[in-house]
């Protein structure tokens, strides 16, 4: 005897709880379709969530590891001097440090469009800077860096010229354009390019993590900031990362919510189709009843029903779910393979565990109703 044909025989009310289900398939199909929809619905919201929490995290993630310091509003200079820089390097450690002047300027193409930029100049450009094409030098002191989305606009490929304060720059690379604030446009020329001042508009510490970045926050806090003394100018983006996680885990608890709606609707369709399917069967468990099959057997028929709708729904849900999930990562990402990440395919069991639960719920009153009817009641109706 097959394994399926002992399991049959051994609990029978499997295969009439099957086959009572395809007597009616078309009613079947249409209980099933709401489950699906509903796991489709939670599974879907839940997974776009983390999409645009993967999104966000990517655009932020540079920034909360950046420390930016500038002159507090108890500065005796415009800027952050060259003494200061020494003490913050003294202060940070192994942490690299990156002095900046900044400007603005306007980019011509060759056939007459123009882009605003603004212009930083910094020495080391690698610390700061993640380059598409070509190179951001540890030393830059020749050529320039430039914006994918301005490099498109222009037409500017790398080895181009570009101009400058009345003086060519080649672009040596072209800076990723999809992450941190704005999205405006850039051009990172050598330092020295810039306005020679006595002191930085700005100085940028690029920690290793936002956790180390907040020490160090704590660390130049107190040695350039004692009291109610504001010397330097010091921000970080840690924090900000943390509320907009914290933002996007409510999100996503709300999309549950709402997608669980859908759901609750499918699983009042199944109790409509049980009860329905009970009544038609009424006779029919009658006649089981009288001839010696338990209650408990009869309870089990109807639970194991509404089960396998469950159990199919969710299957077919938890498919549709994860092609889904693949192309919103697509969309949104832009890599669809980060739905195979736990934090993403747990909404698919999420779902697939609601669409179980809900329908066996649905199923409790009409096996609880078929199971304590009196045999000679049910051969009447």
């Amino acid at each position: 005897m097959s394994r399926l044909g002992d399991l049959l025989w051994r609990f029978p009310s499997l295969g009439m709880a099957w086959r009572n289900l395809g007597r009616n398939r078309v009613r079947t199909a249409l209980a099933t379709l709401g489950i699906v929809i509903g796991v489709v619905a939670i599974a879907s919201l839940g997974i776009a969530g983390v999409a645009l929490q993967q999104q966000a995290t990517t655009d932020l993630g540079s920034l909360a590891n950046e420390v930016t310091i500038r002159a507090g509003s108890d500065s005796d200079s415009d800027g952050v001097t060259d003494e200061q820089v020494e003490a913050i390097r003294s202060v940070v450690g192994d942490a690299p440090v990156v002095p900046e002047r900044t400007n603005s300027t306007t980019l011509s193409s060759r056939d007459g469009e123009e882009a605003f930029v603004s212009v930083t100049g910094v020495s080391n450009a690698d610390a700061l800077y993640s380059v598409s094409e070509g190179d951001a030098p540890e030393r830059l002191r020749s050529g320039a860096l430039l914006t994918a989305d301005t490099a498109r606009r222009l037409g500017i490929e790398l080895g181009d010229p570009v101009t400058y304060d009345d003086r060519l720059y080649r672009v040596r690379g072209i800076v990723e354009s999809d992450g941190g604030f704005g999205g405006g446009g850039e051009l990172v020329v050598p330092i020295s390019a810039v306005d020679e001042r006595e002191a930085y508009d700005a100085v940028t510490v690029v920690a290793s993590s936002g956790d180390e970045a907040q020490t160090i926050v704590s660390r130049l806090e107190s040695r350039f900031n004692p009291g109610d003394e504001e010397e330097l100018s010091i921000t970080n983006f840690a924090s900000v990362q943390e509320n907009v996680n914290s933002f996007f885990d409510t999100l996503n608890l709300a999309l549950l919510g709402i997608g669980a709606i859908s759901l609750v609707v499918a699983s009042v369709a199944i109790l409509n189709v049980m009860l329905m399917s009970t009544i038609e069967r009424r006779g029919e468990i009658g006649v089981l009843r009288a001839v010696g099959i338990r209650r408990g057997e009869v309870l089990r028929m109807i639970l194991t029903e509404a089960t396998f709708l469950g159990v199919i729904g969710g299957v077919v849900g938890a498919a549709a779910s994860l092609g889904t999930g693949l192309v919103i990562f697509e969309v949104l990402a832009g890599d669809p393979t980060l739905v195979f990440e736990w934090r993403s395919l747990r909404y698919l069991g999420y779902g697939f565990g609601f669409a179980v639960t809900a329908s066996v719920l649905s199923g409790l009153y009409p096996a609880w109703k078929a199971a304590n009817d009196l045999p000679v009641e049910a051969l009447r109706g």
